[in-house]
C-alpha cells in the first residue's frame, strides 16, 4: 500500500524528471500532451497551489520543507530549483530565479552530488543577476 508520503515524493520526481527535460528541451509527446499544470501539483505536494507558494519568501518555503522528513529534503530542494528555474526562465522572473539558485545550493547541499548541469545553472543564474 503506498502511503501519503510515498505518493508525495514520487509525484515530486516526475515533476523533478518532467521539468528537467523542459528546461533542456526534450519534452516528450506525453508530457506535452498533460499540459504540466503546476497549481495542481503544487497542491498535491504542498496543500496550496503555485501563486501562493511563489509569492512566499524563500525563507518561508525552506520552512515548508523542513516540516517534511529530512531524507526527502533533496528531492524537494532539486524540484523547488527546477521550478522555479523553468518558471523564471518562461517569464523573465529575476525574484523566481534567485528562488531557484538559493534551492538548487541547498540540494547541492543536502545530496552531497556533485550535479554539473546544477551547478551550470546557478553560474548561469549568478551571471544574468550580476
Amino acid at each position: 500500500m503506498i502511503t501519503d508520503k510515498e505518493f508525495t515524493l514520487r509525484l515530486i520526481r516526475q515533476l523533478t524528471q518532467a521539468l528537467e527535460k523542459l528546461i533542456l528541451d526534450k519534452p516528450e509527446e506525453s508530457l506535452m500532451q498533460k499540459e504540466l499544470d503546476f497549481d495542481s501539483l503544487m497542491k498535491d505536494i504542498f496543500k496550496i497551489d503555485f501563486k501562493e507558494i511563489s509569492s512566499k519568501s524563500k525563507e518561508e518555503i525552506i520552512a515548508i520543507v523542513n516540516e517534511r522528513q529530512e531524507r526527502d529534503h533533496k528531492d524537494y530542494y532539486e524540484m523547488l530549483g527546477n521550478l522555479f528555474y523553468f518558471t523564471g526562465k518562461q517569464t523573465n522572473n529575476s525574484d523566481f530565479l534567485d528562488k531557484a539558485k538559493t534551492f538548487y545550493e541547498l540540494y547541492l547541499q543536502t545530496s552531497g552530488i556533485f550535479a554539473l548541469p546544477v551547478i551550470t545553472r546557478i553560474n548561469e543564474i549568478k551571471k544574468s543577476t550580476e
